[in-house]
């Protein structure tokens, strides 16, 4: 027998890294501070597992909210550790490296989930998860581990009390979990002096958020944020149940070969009930229309955006027309400016209650809907940061801005579903 090469890879775990890397758990969440390194960590936790698995063909995944953002955080520390490795081969184009043992690793971005779906995976890393969409992990990511009972690291760094936060709580109560929260006054990797003058260029929520991994801080520049808070608060987000005795108004965003949301909405004197929502991407319409029948709901009206009524150019109709062909009356809104409807939002909010269950991967997107950040001057943009939060947010903004008041009529008679009852 031949001697067996020794490769060593030019990594030195960080001392809050090795328990980490030493874990028997299959799930693992890790709130770490800004700089801490949680990328390069990582990274090498999926070289080492790729190159270890006993499986034939091993598939691990990075993934990152855009693809731009693997691209730019992760690749050059995938190819500067993997590389050592005599007869690993990098693919620019598709943002893999390929081990000689079959072994593969690969970037993602949640931007486009449909590229993630019929996958088998040994191992993943979602970075920055607090600003994926949550549907992300349940419907397309977890599914792809099931066969091979790959695992799952959760990393980042807070935005809120959302779907991260709720991974974390989680993993702290949880012994199948591995869990872990580095604050940079504990961790020590970066000087006191760095810190003390990030305090004082940062607001006291982005300094809780960003260096002190809070969830309690605020979402920097959310539009929506602290009136969700109050409406948690005084309990208006609950059990909304759908009254047969009152209208279903529906308000969509249309994306065309990207996610449609539809909100649900029923109004009672003063209150918005907003008892249900929908979500889905890479559908027809028609999917969408055999949705709302097969809700028990009677529908008022729905409300469009202005672009609905352009032609496409490959079927020569507007999806105004289009649903009006599967049976759905629709109402389009003229043109309007963001801020107008943001502004709209903001008002009917007080006035909301949500059905907390039916309605949490809207909530979820309205708490997250922010401004755009720029790095290079430090401040918020005034135009709205667009990511997968935006669909559900100009959804609601159109439901905000073409709410009708309803006029007062007598008991209403229901007719059931098949029995010339339209929409």
């Amino acid at each position: 027998m031949g001697q067996v090469q020794r490769i060593v890879i030019p990594y030195s775990p960080r001392p809050q890294f090795i328990p980490f890397h030493a874990r028997s758990q299959r799930w693992a969440c890790l709130v770490a501070h800004r700089r801490f390194g949680k990328t390069v960590g990582t990274i090498n936790d999926l070289i080492r597992s790729a190159l270890t698995c006993e499986k034939p063909n091993p598939r691990f995944a990075y993934i990152a909210p855009l693809l731009g953002q693997a691209k730019d955080v992760a690749w050059e520390y995938l190819k500067q550790f993997a590389l050592v490795i005599p007869g690993t081969t990098p693919h620019e184009t598709e943002l893999r490296v390929d081990f000689p043992n079959g072994g593969r690793i690969r970037l993602y971005g949640a931007d486009n989930p449909d590229r993630l779906r019929g996958l088998y995976l040994d191992g993943v890393v979602l970075d920055e998860y607090a600003d994926m969409r949550p549907r992300l992990w349940g419907e397309i990511i977890r599914p792809a581990l099931a066969d091979r009972k790959g695992w799952g690291v959760f990393i980042g760094t807070p935005k809120g009390r959302n779907e991260f936060w709720q991974i974390h709580d989680n993993a702290q109560r949880d012994p199948e979990w591995y869990s872990s929260i580095l604050k940079a006054s504990e961790t020590n990797i970066l000087s006191q002096e760095e810190l003390d003058a990030a305090r004082k260029s940062m607001s006291e929520d982005q300094y809780a958020q960003e260096f002190e991994c809070s969830f309690q801080a605020a979402v920097q520049g959310a539009y929506y944020g602290k009136l969700l808070e109050e409406a948690e608060k005084s309990g208006r987000l609950g059990k909304v149940p759908y009254d047969p005795m009152l209208e279903v108004t529906t308000a969509w965003d249309l994306g065309i070969g990207d996610s449609t949301a539809i909100w649900f909405v029923q109004q009672a004197g003063r209150e918005t009930r907003i008892i249900d929502y929908y979500e889905a991407s890479g559908v027809g319409l028609d999917h969408y229309a055999k949705v709302l029948r097969e809700k028990p709901y009677a529908y008022r009206e729905h409300i469009l955006p202005h672009d609905a009524e352009v032609k496409e150019l490959g079927t020569g109709r507007s999806r105004v027309e289009t649903l009006a062909s599967l049976g759905i009356r629709t109402r389009t809104l003229p043109r309007q400016p963001v801020d107008d409807g943001i502004n709209a939002a903001r008002i009917l909010l007080p006035s909301c209650w949500f059905d907390a269950e039916k309605c949490k991967a809207g909530l979820e997107a309205l708490r997250q809907y922010r401004r755009n950040y720029d790095e290079k001057r430090r401040d918020f943009m005034p135009t709205p940061l667009h990511d997968w939060t935006s669909h559900a947010a100009d959804a609601f903004r159109y439901l905000a801005m073409g709410l009708r008041p309803v006029e007062k009529r007598g008991p209403r008679v229901i007719m059931p579903q098949g029995a010339g009852y339209s929409m």
